[in-house]
């Protein structure tokens, strides 16, 4: 069990248009990763869910807040004693290219984590040769063709599949995948998406999934958790089928009405929420985040900040003021 409680991070921005200037990623979140679980980080660009996901995984540092992991909380430990604790944590990258060493082939990039672990535990190094092959294999790709080869020598999904073979490398319990077919073409995303669904059900290991693409989180995650981040800030949470079929909060809202779907299969008598403007860049932080752009803000909207409450039929929380349940229509492909 990984959770997170009151998790804060600033950047500090300097010159441009704006001048110097502190930016909050994140607004105090907390969260909750359950053994074999399935939880995901939506909202748009700028939402703080990449950050979040980079801490969790330790690969960033966080201002103020703890994450505790098996019951231990990190803050009580050395950088040193903590790094068993995020290796059970491994990232799988956006960028599948990038995310792989270009003059080395994928045999040395699976190689060098596995025979740190084979000197760890005393096994020959034969086996990290082994294992290499029997990765490659458990997501779906040819060992023999694809060992010798380089990064740019391999399709896109299958360097993605390359990456989530070496992240399997650490026999992790927790798979962070921030955003991990966004580069892939579209015909081959679901493949991907199939592959950690798989990887879930087969070896009991969570999957934090991280996206702006409310029907990826849904594919990964139907048993799961939803987490929906604006500006830095849980304004919604709760079971992924429940809030896709009865959000509260605008933003959540609006976010699945800017899903497409073909013209004429959009939910007979739902409603629409378009923000009423875009999001820019040094927004006031008074009052609730999203009520200068939210359709259905007031006064109080505007100089309260709502904090993540729970539902009456507490299956939901959320921070707003003005909640109300709306079957939300998609956007018809065509109109």
């Amino acid at each position: 069990m990984i959770t997170g409680t009151g998790i804060t991070k600033t950047f500090k921005q300097r010159g441009g248009v704006l001048g110097a200037r502190e930016v909050p990623a994140l607004r105090g979140v907390d969260f909750a990763i359950a053994k074999g679980g399935a939880v995901s980080f939506i909202g748009e660009s700028g939402s703080g869910k990449t950050t979040l996901g980079r801490i969790i995984a330790g690969l960033e540092s966080h201002d103020a807040g703890e994450i505790v992991i098996d019951g231990v909380p990190m803050s009580s430990l050395s950088h040193r004693r903590r790094q068993p604790y995020f290796r059970r944590i491994q990232l799988i990258h956006q960028d599948p290219y990038s995310a792989l060493n270009p003059t080395r082939t994928i045999h040395q990039t699976l190689e060098a984590p596995l025979r740190l672990r084979a000197r760890q535990t005393g096994r020959p190094r034969s086996w990290a040769d082994q294992r290499a092959e029997e990765l490659l294999a458990m997501v779906g790709i040819d060992p023999g063709y694809v060992l010798p080869r380089y990064p740019h020598q391999l399709s896109g999904g299958m360097r993605q599949r390359v990456v989530i073979a070496r992240a399997l490398t650490m026999d992790p319990e927790v798979l962070v995948a921030d955003e991990a077919v966004s580069m892939i073409d579209v015909s081959l995303r679901l493949g991907i998406l199939a592959l950690l669904k798989d990887l879930r059900e087969r070896l009991d290991v969570g999957v934090l999934f991280i996206t702006h693409d409310i029907a990826t989180a849904r594919y990964i995650g139907d048993d799961g958790e939803l987490y929906v981040l604006y500006r830095g800030q849980v304004v919604e949470r709760g079971a992924t089928e429940k809030i896709i079929a009865d959000p509260v909060h605008p933003y959540t809202q609006s976010l699945l009405s800017a899903i497409p779907v073909l013209h004429g299969l959009e939910r007979p008598g739902a409603e629409r929420v378009v923000p009423r403007e875009m999001q820019r860049e040094g927004e006031p932080d008074a009052g609730c985040l999203f009520a200068r752009r939210c359709p259905f803000g007031t006064e109080r909207c505007a100089n309260e900040m709502p904090v993540l409450e729970r539902g009456p039929d507490a299956e939901q929380e959320y921070a707003c003021f003005h909640p109300r349940r709306r079957s939300v229509i998609p956007v018809g492909v065509g109109e």
